[in-house]
């Protein structure tokens, strides 16, 4: 080891550099390296702080997203399906050394990290390490970069992609896919209402309150522990949820037996949104198990039948009042459970008054107004048609009775009741939920807990419309295959970030999924640059920052802590293979 030893010679301290080695057999001290005098030596140290210089980069997240790509094999898998259609370019285009699927696979891990536009998707990336692992340069890369890309994917080939990244993802990763959760939401865009050329984007029942926009529908189905996207289908904004159940269901359960799944031992759990009678004769005629709802207001027998019989059962270390029965319902054998829960009373309850109100203050509002001698004359079938739509919109046709006041062919005002018997009878009707399975051998608490576990796709789509990562908006495209393909990528990023959540779970993290996503960008790795005064390029040296203690947990649990030691290695990246 070496060490500082100073030597007085004349009267003056000297300062050396002195390494202890063997010279034939014995200890010598051999000078590397003279200092000079201490004042020397200050003047060197000043002058390496001067010369030194450091930039830091955000690091974990993109690293570990790049990790996770190249296990799934993304980019030659999508290399495979690539096939462009312009007149002049290449059937296997390669824009700034990167193939078609490299620059689909970036636009993911872009989406898991930040919301941003393709124009600024380089902007963003020249703040991350992403150009140091790749030793690459996206100085050129732009949207126009991306639509090419994006137009060389046939929206064709999203499903057998998408079948053969999964079965890259089951050959790297245990995934559980016993209890699997389909729903569908609906995103809005900013395609002109007068653009012909955008079929998929309709005016629709938004899921944000933003009827006034047209909008892009999307079904999934997750796993159930840990959120893994199995299947996506984009779909025009106006299809109403049975529909889009009907028309996709079948192709469901081909994915599930693509990737190895036997559907008779899955169960899948939609909502009531997706029953019909033709849809649940749909799903038995596949052999698919299932667990499912059904609306008590269509079911009140039921309901009246559970109300004298509901029994104590143990659910998640919480007692749930039930009735668990077997009937025939759509000309079906089904095992149904009915719930009852005081929460979901309250909340229900509270929204028909809240509904009332509302009602109550567009009544008013027009009695106002014809109350107003400088307003217009309505006849009594215009009153009517106004009145009758109020009381529509709020849903309160069974609670509110009205009349038109007249005094001499003019009518100056409404007049209504609320029928307080049926609002207390709705009232007692609140709060149940009825549950239907063609898993009879399953507990009733199996069943409760498996319906209940339809958060998890709804935390899934909580995720997908976060305004900081992961986001499907805005789309910034407004032709069908682009729409399909940036929805694909935004599945991809998903399913790459469902992967990394489900690792660090396993090893112990207990946050939230966006919480993770945090911690990983806050990981940076530092450039550290030093001028040596010589002809050539400057010392350049990388190292991680400091971390916080959890922050150097999850970077050692993940393995990012040696990732920037070497490029990473993508197949498929610059070439096509």
């Amino acid at each position: 080891m070496a060490t500082i030893q100073s030597k007085i010679t004349n009267g003056h301290k000297y300062w050396y550099i002195v390494e202890s080695r063997r010279v034939n057999g014995k200890p010598r001290p051999i000078v590397l390296e003279y200092l000079g005098k201490a004042d020397d030596l200050l003047k060197r140290l000043q002058g390496l702080r001067d010369s030194l210089k450091l930039k830091s980069y955000s690091h974990g997240l993109v690293a570990k997203l790049l990790q996770v790509a190249s296990e799934l094999d993304i980019c030659n898998v999508l290399n495979g399906f690539v096939h462009s259609s312009e007149e002049y370019t290449a059937e296997k285009p390669i824009r700034n050394n990167m193939t078609a699927s490299a620059s689909l696979m970036l636009a993911a891990i872009g989406g898991a990290c930040v919301v941003t536009s393709k124009n600024g998707w380089a902007q963003w990336a020249r703040t991350t390490s992403l150009e140091y692992l790749l030793r690459t340069n996206f100085s050129k890369v732009d949207s126009q970069h991306f639509w090419d890309a994006m137009d060389a994917f046939p929206a064709e080939a999203i499903e057998s992609a998408e079948r053969q990244l999964l079965e890259n993802t089951l050959h790297h990763y245990n995934i559980k896919m016993d209890s699997l959760f389909y729903d569908t939401t609906n995103f809005y865009t900013y395609i002109n209402t007068t653009n012909s050329k955008c079929h998929i984007a309709k005016r629709g029942k938004n899921k944000q309150k933003r009827m006034d926009l047209r909008q892009i529908g999307l079904a999934l189905v997750v796993t159930k522990d840990d959120m893994i996207p199995l299947f996506h289908h984009s779909y025009e904004g106006n299809m109403n949820d049975a529909k889009v159940f009907r028309k996709v269901i079948e192709k469901i359960k081909n994915r599930l037996e693509a990737i190895g799944a036997d559907t008779k031992s899955h169960t899948i759990v939609f909502d009531r949104g997706n029953n019909s009678k033709k849809n649940i004769e749909l799903v038995e005629s596949l052999g698919m198990k299932y667990v499912g709802a059904l609306t008590p207001f269509h079911h009140k027998s039921l309901v009246e039948e559970a109300s004298t019989r509901l029994e104590e059962t143990e659910v998640n270390g919480k007692t749930i009042m039930a009735y668990r029965t077997f009937k025939n319902i759509w000309g079906r054998d089904m095992t149904v459970v009915v719930t009852i829960s005081d929460k979901l009373k309250e909340g229900q309850i509270r929204g028909i008054h809240t509904l009332l109100a509302s009602c109550d203050a567009a009544i008013g509002k027009i009695n106002r107004m014809l109350s107003n001698p400088n307003s217009k004359k309505r006849s009594r079938e215009e009153l009517e048609r106004l009145v009758s739509a109020v009381i529509s919109r709020y849903k309160m046709q069974t609670l509110i009775e009205y009349k038109i006041l007249e005094d001499n062919e003019r009518c100056y005002g409404i007049d209504y009741t609320i029928k307080y018997e049926c609002l207390a009878k709705l009232e007692e009707e609140m709060g149940y939920r009825i549950l239907m399975t063609n898993n009879h051998n399953w507990s009733t608490c199996e069943i409760i807990q498996a319906y209940h576990g339809q958060s998890i796709i709804e935390y899934t789509f909580k995720n997908m419309k976060n305004k900081r990562h992961l986001s499907f908006t805005p789309q910034y495209h407004w032709t069908d295959q682009k729409i399909k393909v940036h929805n694909f990528c935004c599945v991809i990023a998903y399913l790459m970030t469902s992967l990394i959540y489900k690792t660090a779970r396993e090893k112990g993290f207990t946050g939230f999924m966006d919480t993770l996503l945090d911690m990983l960008g806050n990981i940076r790795l530092g450039t550290i640059i030093e001028d040596t005064g010589k002809k050539g390029r400057p010392k350049v040296f990388y190292k991680l920052e400091e971390m916080e203690p959890a922050e150097r947990k999850l970077a050692e649990d993940l393995g990012i802590i040696k990732l920037h030691e070497r490029p990473m290695k993508i197949k498929g990246f610059g070439v096509y293979i």
